[in-house]
């Protein structure tokens, strides 16, 4: 049944590759007991490297086996769970699919978590109807609550409270599928929903977990409502189940900086370094590099930077991306200059948002010289700058008006293979189309419009809202791996 599955939606137009280590029957224990230590994964280090998505990771794989070696599918499932976890959805899926052309059984929770990868991936379209191609005797909760988080993470209210009642009416809503409820909420902004569904939670006797605590906690910090934060910050310290973490009190901070009260951030930045504990150390130090720069506390950014350095045999992109961005926001341009050499000396994979960061600085600043020169550098090395790199020239010298520039690095950016976390500024956008249909140049404004239309900067979140964003998707991620790896 599962191979005649596999068989009829790989020959629909919405097939997706069949992904996720999880969607392969596997002794679960085996994934608790042997995690493998990506250090020490050779397999993993040839992978790893390959940051652009366009680029396949198959061959990787093949001449892993042509020189004699064995693919172990456990150690597949470390790999693929590790590429997820740093938003490496392409190459999941892509190493998925080989191992769905070995040998696959159809798991529900499986199925979930590949639901939410091409949610990810493809886009919520594309996921229903993977949901609508899965067979109904593995639609169970765990299914259902993926869908339910896809559509709770794109902000499809009305088809997020239609699925839960489903579920309610199944008897299937779990505390996940709850905090997928509340996330929702808490991103559009309805904090009275999110009381009501947590209300709700409570009455029904589902239990809260952190992720109930950190939802709730970020967004009364993002509604600037400091007596709910303080009232869920009090609660989770005083509740010896919840052990509260760093995490909460880098929420509270961001609540308190967009409240206007700086002092009381700054303490709540102090009091999370004091809790600061186990693997989640590294994402940690970069979020407080961040925050830090925010309050332009320029030595406690270095002081964070030398301690992340030392707590690591190695660091990575990220880590590079975290502190450079930190400098810029600090306007301490030679000192993200020193580090950008320092990253291109590591030999790491080339992610040109780490460069991007200082090319829209000195766009900014009126450096496009600078800039350019820096670009031309870059290609002389055989690298091809993605559209987000064009568009911040194009912005640049919309500002300065020099229209006939603006385009020509627009049309770079129509032309350039990568777009990955592309976003054009609205007002760029609008001018550089109006100005080419003033030259008369009708296709080219329509093939810009084609392209950016639907990549139009919005104001960009707070920065409350954004961390709340981020520790309770990972808390649900880690959850939803639990779910996963425990279910038989």
């Amino acid at each position: 049944m599962i191979m005649a599955f596999l068989r009829s939606y790989k020959s629909s137009k919405s097939y997706i590759s069949i992904s996720r280590a999880v969607f392969f029957s596997t002794e679960p224990s085996v994934i608790e007991r042997k995690q493998i230590s990506q250090k020490n994964d050779s397999l993993y280090r040839r992978i790893s490297p390959v940051g652009d998505p366009n680029v396949s990771v198959i061959p990787i794989l093949d001449q892993w086996q042509s020189e004699g070696k064995f693919v172990s599918f456990q150690r597949l499932i470390v790999i693929i769970k590790s590429l997820r976890k740093f938003n490496r959805y392409t190459h999941a899926l892509q190493l998925s699919e080989w191992m769905a052309n070995k040998k696959s059984n159809l798991q529900p929770a499986g199925v979930a978590v590949h639901l939410d990868l091409v949610s990810k991936v493809h886009g919520l379209e594309e996921a229903e109807k993977y949901f609508d191609s899965t067979p109904d005797d593995v639609k169970t909760l765990h299914v259902y609550g993926a869908l339910l988080n896809c559509y709770a993470t794109a902000k499809s209210v009305e088809k997020a409270e239609t699925t839960a009642e489903k579920m309610k009416q199944m008897g299937m809503m779990t505390t996940l599928s709850y905090n997928s409820m509340l996330s929702l909420y808490k991103k559009i902004g309805d904090n009275e929903k999110l009381d009501k569904i947590y209300q709700e939670m409570i009455e029904m006797g589902v239990p809260c977990n952190k992720p109930t605590y950190y939802i709730r906690l970020s967004a009364y910090a993002s509604a600037s409502d400091l007596e709910g934060m303080e009232r869920v910050l009090k609660k989770m310290e005083e509740s010896s189940d919840l052990n509260v973490d760093s995490n909460a009190y880098i929420i509270s901070s961001g609540g308190y900086l967009k409240s206007g009260k700086p002092d009381k951030a700054f303490e709540m930045l102090k009091k999370s370094e004091e809790h600061i504990r186990g693997n989640s150390k590294g994402a940690i130090w970069e979020i407080l590099l961040g925050m830090y720069a925010t309050l332009g506390k320029k030595e406690d950014v270095y002081r964070i930077w030398k301690v992340y350095k030392t707590s690591w045999s190695k660091v990575y992109n990220r880590g590079y991306l975290s502190m450079i961005r930190a400098l810029v926001k600090l306007d301490d341009i030679d000192g993200a200059e020193k580090l950008l050499t320092e990253w291109e000396t590591e030999n790491l994979s080339f992610d040109f948002r780490i460069p991007n960061l200082l090319i829209n600085a000195y766009c900014k600043k009126d450096l496009l010289a600078k800039a350019e020169e820096y670009v031309g550098q870059v290609r002389d090395k055989g690298k091809q700058p993605p559209a987000s790199t064009w568009v911040l020239f194009a912005t640049a010298f919309t500002r300065k008006n020099e229209m006939e520039k603006a385009v020509e690095m627009l049309k770079k950016g129509v032309e350039a293979a990568d777009k990955r976390g592309c976003k054009l500024d609205k007002d760029t956008f609008r001018e550089c189309v109006e100005y080419l249909k003033g030259k008369g140049d009708l296709e080219g404004a329509e093939e810009i419009k084609r392209t950016f239309e639907d990549r139009i900067r919005f104001a960009e979140k707070s920065g409350a809202e954004s961390l709340g964003d981020e520790i309770s998707e990972a808390q649900e991620y880690d959850e939803m791996e639990a779910e996963s790896s425990l279910s038989k």
